[in-house]
């Protein structure tokens, strides 16, 4: 997730702000639960759908519209001021929460209710019967149960064997080794990892990953991760329309994100036109008719605007069927041909949620604030992992096969009958949605993006104070529900450890969203026990990239679950200096904003005057390529360990023994190289082609003003100019990138990798010799064991 510009964040401008005072913003409004999907709030709904019929049609046979009313009112109730009338001071702030591409969303509904009215001969009618046929979906046949194990499924464990494989004459190529000398023991297990941040993640993404497969290192890597627009970079890799080829998705991309996603010519022309249609709409009607408790909101209509954009190449005819079910990735990784993809979403833990409702309506119901008030934990985030092979979450210490994603179990089983056949396999589109749904944030996170914007205006000091004081509260309130998938793990309780929350065994569907909400790199699953990840390679392409220490908040879960290994300290260095003054000078209640700008500058200007004799601090920037080793040694003490050395420090010296070193000991852990998106002046240049804009990009941009003034004169930056943390284009919430942009970006994240190519390969190498010198000397004491009690002839 992330974001250090808004300008075009949210439909409402900054100076909105200026208003909150004014009108119906001031307003107290109904309190409103963590989640707006709470069961009293939607009686009404929910009355009207056991009214329906099994088609979701009334008595007289017309579409009840259910569905879209819940969005519908869910939309008009994100535009509310959430809470009671305590936050009527600060109701504006609602205006920033609305993502900017909503606003074309009331043709597409329209129109989409029309075409999924259920009736016969519909294309919802037919999708259906489809969705019945084992031919088609044969997975709807097999039996399913949740395997409760913190081991790696057997399908995961085969993989790592005959991957290992694969990457032996790979490694041999890298490292200019010869094959036969390279021991498979020795092979390190190495993972490239790829942060959250939309479309620009996408596309740096792509851009860094088609670096590391030019220089051989990507046929190195066991594993990748994704989170956010990371993991729609591992679904286009493993498609039809990339074919495994990052060159070939390079040209997809500049053929389809010239489009807004959300543009309704484009949109609506894909999502009720033949072939395409019945792809991106199978899941959304799977999902309408085979779960009838499941919530709908943006979250799916995002999943199918991604999809229309991203999964269907520029012939549409050549939209395949196959790259809409995550399992059938599995014959990308037949043999070990390829890394194996791990997609990410995470669950907020709200204790909350715990608390039952009274149904008696006659009672009043607590408010959220009371509800958080009786609750004194603090709410968190449960990591779950997709995979070609398995859905599993760590903390619950239990999965299901990925084919049986979408279905109910009961018990641990979903055992199926000709009577009782579960839905199809839940389809790319409704994931994506899912793993991109930065904007399903709690309102900390909106505020902590848009105070930057804000602090100028009137009265921003009491505003700031008032929400400052109710963070802890303003951390548990999602204005945007996250979406539904149904829940594995329910009526398992005596099954599963005593750690899992209570509320996960009430709640029929889990509520996924965007990863990034906890970390916005997918570390905590390449740490998981038995993948045994010798490096991470991470490509960081947050747009808060040098503000949020990504790597560093890996420290609190690696001491948590006993990771050993992990280097501590890893990330930016930490600018302690003004931030905690600020802080401890913020302590004094009443302080206006003058008496505290000018306590700031005081001490701005005091720590300029250190003594001659005192060495200066060391920088917070890093390089474009940073590396860092933990260690497996043993504390002997409780003190908190001290943090890792950043190695290759002196990018410049000749000289890199120390650092060397460092990997090679018996006891260095987990190896961790840091690709920052950050400017590159030195970027090389790429040469302009003359380009024909198809329309649909031009019109599309004519309602992007922050593109360019001119459609078809579209902005085309150069790779050294570009600046992530600027420029507007980059912002994670933009949805167009001309493929110029796309080239530019391309060329930004090829040009960092390059500067520590050389880097990156001394690290593999250095780790490959200590495998191989670790493996020796074991070999060489188990043999001197068998020949104890020998005596030579």
């Amino acid at each position: 997730m992330g974001a250090a510009r808004v300008p075009r964040l949210w439909t409402v401008p900054p100076a909105a702000l200026a208003a909150y005072t004014a009108g119906e913003w001031s307003q107290p409004r109904q309190s409103r639960a963590p989640y707006s999907t709470s069961r009293t709030r939607y009686k009404d709904l929910e009355s009207s759908k056991s009214n329906a019929g099994s088609d979701g049609l009334d008595e007289e046979g017309k579409d009840d519209g259910s569905i879209w009313s819940n969005i519908g009112h869910k939309l008009d109730e994100v535009k509310q001021t959430v809470g009671s009338g305590e936050w009527a001071d600060v109701g504006s702030i609602k205006g920033y929460i609305i993502p900017d591409w909503t606003r074309f969303l009331p043709a597409t509904v329209q129109k989409l209710q029309r075409e999924l009215s259920l009736s016969p001969g519909s294309l919802a009618d037919d999708i259906w019967k489809e969705a019945r046929d084992p031919d088609i979906n044969p997975e709807i046949l097999r039996d399913a149960e949740v395997r409760v194990s913190g081991d790696l499924c057997d399908e995961e464990q085969e993989f790592r064997q005959q991957r290992q494989r694969k990457v032996v004459k790979a490694l041999s190529s890298y490292l200019n080794i010869p094959e036969e000398d390279i021991h498979p023991d020795d092979v390190p297990v190495i993972a490239m990892c790829g942060s959250g941040g939309g479309l620009r993640a996408l596309v740096a993404g792509t851009g860094s990953y088609l670096a590391a497969q030019e220089a051989g290192l990507w046929d190195c890597i066991t594993y990748t991760a994704g989170v956010s627009g990371s993991c729609w970079l591992q679904t286009l890799y493993h498609s039809s329309i990339a074919q495994r080829d990052f060159d070939k998705l390079v040209d997809h991309l500049k053929n389809r994100l010239g489009v807004h996603i959300a543009f309704p010519p484009a949109a609506l022309h894909l999502l009720t036109t033949a072939p395409t249609s019945k792809y991106l709409l199978g899941g959304f009607v799977e999902k309408l008719k085979g779960d009838p408790g499941a919530d709908f909101g943006l979250v799916d209509i995002y999943g199918l605007l991604l999809a229309a954009r991203l999964l269907v190449p520029r012939g549409e005819l050549g939209v395949s069927d196959a790259d809409f079910k995550l399992s059938n990735q599995r014959a990308n990784l037949i043999h070990g041909a390829h890394p194996l993809p791990i997609y990410t979403a995470v669950r907020h833990e709200i204790p909350v949620e715990a608390v039952k409702h009274e149904d008696d309506q006659t009672k009043k119901h607590p408010t959220p604030e009371q509800l958080m008030k009786e609750s004194r934990n603090e709410a968190w985030f449960q990591w779950f992992e997709f995979t070609p092979y398995e859905f599993f979450c760590e903390e619950l210490n239990a999965g299901i096969p990925t084919w049986a994603l979408g279905r109910h179990f009961s018990a641990g089983r979903s055992e199926v009958s000709a009577e009782n056949l579960p839905i199809p396999e839940l389809r790319i589109p409704g994931l994506m949605g899912v793993w991109g749904s930065a904007f399903c944030a709690t309102l900390s996170h909106y505020y902590k993006e848009i105070r930057p914007l804000v602090r100028g205006l009137a009265g921003f000091g009491g505003i700031d104070s008032l929400i400052q004081g109710k963070n802890q509260d303003l951390i548990k309130v999602h204005p945007i529900d996250p979406a539904g998938i149904p829940n594995y793990v329910m009526g398992m309780k005596d099954q599963l450890p005593d750690s899992c929350p209570e509320s996960i065994f009430r709640n029929e569907h889990l509520r996924l969203m965007d990863a990034g909400m906890s970390n916005n790199l997918p570390i905590y699953p390449l740490l998981r026990p038995g993948r045994d990840v010798d490096i991470i390679v991470a490509f960081d392409a947050s747009a808060d990239v040098k503000q949020e220490n990504w790597l560093s908040v890996v420290d609190g879960y690696a001491r948590q679950r006993g990771v050993k290994g992990w280097p501590v300290g890893a990330g930016w260095p930490k600018d302690a200096s003004l931030k905690d003054t600020e802080n401890v000078l913020r302590e004094p209640e009443n302080i206006t904003e003058k008496q505290l700008t000018e306590k700031l500058a005081d001490a701005k200007n005091n720590s300029g005057n250190q003594p001659a004799d005192q060495k200066p601090k060391s920088s917070t920037d890093l390089g474009y390529c940073n590396v860092w080793v933990g260690t497996t040694e043993e504390r002997t003490s409780n003190d908190e360990p001290p943090p890792s050395k950043r190695l290759f420090d002196s990018p410049h010296s000749e000289d890199h023994s120390e650092s060397e070193f460092h990997l090679m000991r018996p006891d260095a852990g987990i190896a961790v190289i840091y690709f920052p998106l950050i400017p590159n002046p030195s970027a090389p240049d790429i040469p302009l082609k003359p380009r024909v804009r198809p329309r649909a990009a031009a019109q599309s941009m004519r309602q992007d003003s922050s593109q360019t003034k001119d459609p078809e004169l579209p902005l085309a930056p150069h790779p050294n100019s570009i600046d992530p943390a600027v420029d507007d284009f980059l912002s994670t919430w933009n949805f167009i990138y001309t493929p110029e942009q796309v080239d530019s970006v391309v060329g930004l994240a090829k040009a960092n990798f390059s500067e520590g190519e050389e880097q990156t390969r001394r690290v593999v190498r250095a780790v490959y010799e200590r495998k191989k010198s670790d493996r020796l000397q074991k070999e060489a004491a188990e043999l001197r064991k068998k020949m104890e009690g020998f005596v030579p002839l």
